[in-house]
């Protein structure tokens, strides 16, 4: 039955309408109306990503679920076309889950506007989901730009009292990267005749093009990880951001980067990231050891987060191009396909465990109104169900083995290792700051005696809350202890990459 949907146009068009119905709803007199619409929407939407996971043959390297390519602009050749593979199919229904999560946890905290915000996650979810599945530049590149939108609306209209500094910042940086790369996708297609992201796969281009196209991309990738130096736009979205603006930020659009570098960067310009590969793997080793050096010294919980992301997404471009780096010193591409493997494992896992971490930090902010960590302790005397989820949710963060956070970061060593030495050694730090950086938070909020009044009046999770958090934990220690499923979807999928970046190679 579902084989005959076109499932991926569902699940980009039923969101977005259902924000459309949901803003009819009109006013804050109409809120439960618009809140039980916006969690109907996402759940049928959950419901559609799942035949994709069913249904999905792991033993093709190619895209499944095509539909077209149907005319859009034929002057230019620009087509609606969509289709999914190994590596864009987990993070769509990443993408459903977290959404339906981030409905929830607004149900009782978003006091005004409420159609409005709920309708700006529905429309924001449809347009992720586009960039995901389309195989059509133009129609990434639209879906791209657009979702910026409703994200800039959340931040400016819910956000903090520096709301207004942080949604400009947020906008200016990655609607600047993205400039470059639609005049990368324009030059490409005078040179292919094809907006077709399969057919820009197969051009032939000389080694100085690819190094420009791949610092095109690297502009808008990077801004979009985001990767150190071009990251300082993200504690202050996070800081200012609503909970569910900063959980939809860390868990997807994060990935959204770290999409484009495998199905842009690394396919088409294979000779341009082999000879950029030291580069990029010094930025990420960047990212990983100072990054995490700087969470260290935070004293705003969502700061820390905020910067423990950054971090561990190093962890993902560092698995990308540690693949070249192997083949440079060994002269084969084994072991490269691990750390692909565990970079995506990595960003699977990064969305679970960065949307725990700040949902926790919501339930404390809705109490308490503060996100200072000095403002807190002894949490667990008052809140024992709600201290052992977060407990969970920061040994996750810090790599404990059994969580999701574990696996793809050793994937990722173990790949580095075959690379070079010290770099394996450098990421393996993370193991240590991350720890340093998480426990200090978790003894400063959590353990010792009740600290103040306030702390002293916070009740335990609710039905709602406990429901939520549950999901994810179930979520990170099924990753964690089985991540057997994911790694059998994407494996058929990397091994295809790996191979046409070996046969692409001047």
């Amino acid at each position: 039955m579902f084989a005959d949907l076109p499932l991926l146009s569902l699940l980009i068009w039923t969101p977005i309408l259902g924000g459309v119905l949901v803003l009819i709803t009109g006013n804050d007199k109409n809120a439960l109306d618009a809140k039980v619409i916006a969690l109907l929407v996402v759940l049928v939407t959950f419901v559609l990503s799942l035949p994709l996971f069913g249904l999905f043959d792991s033993s093709l390297a190619v895209m499944q679920f095509v539909e077209g390519p149907h005319v859009w602009v034929s002057t230019f050749k620009v087509n609606y076309h969509l289709g999914v593979d190994g590596i864009s199919m987990p993070l769509i229904v990443l993408t459903t889950f977290t959404t339906v999560l981030v409905v929830l946890a607004g149900w009782d905290s978003i006091k005004y506007k409420t159609a409005q915000y709920m309708a700006a996650f529905l429309i924001m979810e449809g347009l992720m989901i586009g960039v995901f599945a389309s195989l059509d530049v133009i129609l990434f590149y639209v879906f791209w730009e657009a979702m910026l939108i409703p994200m800039f609306i959340v931040i400016g209209v819910w956000g903090g009292e520096r709301r207004v500094y942080a949604t400009i910042k947020f906008f200016l940086y990655t609607f600047f990267g993205s400039v470059f790369m639609l005049v990368a996708l324009i030059y490409m297609y005078y040179q292919g005749d094809s907006f077709a992201i399969l057919d820009l796969h197969r051009l032939k281009l000389g080694h100085t093009e690819q190094i420009l196209i791949f610092f095109a991309f690297l502009i808008a990738f990077a801004v979009k990880v985001p990767m150190w130096p071009v990251h300082t736009w993200l504690p202050d979205a996070h800081v200012e951001a609503p909970t569910g603006g900063s959980v939809i930020l860390a868990a997807i659009m994060l990935k959204l980067g770290a999409y484009g570098f495998l199905r842009f960067s690394l396919p088409i310009t294979p000779d341009a990231s082999s000879t950029l590969d030291g580069m990029m793997i010094t930025l990420s080793l960047i990212a990983v050891v100072y990054i995490g050096l700087v969470a260290l010294v935070q004293q705003d919980m969502k700061k820390l987060i905020a910067y423990s992301s950054i971090s561990h997404m190093g962890f993902v471009t560092l698995g990308f191009f540690v693949a070249f780096s192997i083949f440079e010193n060994t002269g084969s591409w084994n072991g490269a396909a691990l750390g692909m493997e565990g970079a995506i494992v990595q960003m699977i896992s990064h969305g679970f465990i960065s949307g725990a971490m700040f949902l926790t930090v919501g339930v404390l902010y809705d109490r308490m109104h503060s996100r200072d960590i000095a403002a807190y302790g002894g949490v667990v005397n008052k809140m024992p169900k709600f201290a052992a989820f977060a407990m969970l949710f920061a040994m996750a963060n810090a790599g404990l083995p059994g969580t999701s956070g574990f696996v793809g970061e050793f994937m990722v060593i173990l790949s580095a290792f075959t690379a070079n030495f010290w770099y394996a050694f450098l990421a393996a730090t993370t193991l240590i700051i991350g720890a340093a950086y998480t426990l200090w938070m978790v003894k400063r909020v959590f353990f010792g005696e009740v600290a103040n009044d306030n702390v002293a009046k916070l009740e335990d999770l609710s039905i709602r809350e406990f429901f939520i958090l549950a999901i994810l934990a179930l979520a990170i220690l099924g990753l964690g202890v089985y991540p057997a499923p994911l790694l059998d979807v994407m494996g058929p999928t990397v091994d295809n990459l790996i191979q046409h970046i070996g046969q692409s190679k001047l």
